[in-house]
């Protein structure tokens, strides 16, 4: 658990959002310790155009290969995140060809009441998974 929303603008293979989702998942094992088999993610693709990102004053010129990365998560540290922003930036442009002006990335915290991974049931709370850190 962490819960990844990835959001592209159309254009790529299936094969390369394949590969976009694999290289964050990399990020997510290494840096912010999720257990293996705990994947949960949602690619949106979007029309060309229904991406408006601009740079925040920050002087970026985008492209139409940005990518967009919310991620759900609870007790990651700020050194934690301040890690996984620089290393999906360097992974997704060895790996995936991602400009690093092209990736933004939000983390959202949330509580163990906030998840249920199915039956109706808030598996944290009622023991039957152990919380993440």
């Amino acid at each position: 658990m962490p819960l990844v929303r990835i959001d592209v603008q159309e254009g790529r293979t299936s094969d390369e959002l394949r590969k976009l989702a694999d290289t964050i998942q990399d990020v997510m094992l290494d840096v912010f310790a999720a257990p293996p088999r705990d994947r949960y993610q949602i690619i949106t693709e979007h029309d060309k155009g229904h991406i408006i990102a601009e740079d925040t004053g920050l002087g970026l010129e985008r492209s139409n290969g940005i990518v967009i990365i919310q991620i759900f998560q609870q007790g990651r540290s700020t050194e934690q995140k301040v890690a996984m922003y620089a290393e999906l930036a360097k992974r997704l442009e060895a790996e995936c060809g991602v400009r690093p002006e092209d990736l933004i990335v939000s983390v959202m915290a949330n509580r163990h009441a906030d998840w249920s991974f199915g039956l109706g049931e808030a598996q944290f709370l009622n023991g039957t998974l152990q919380p993440p850190i």
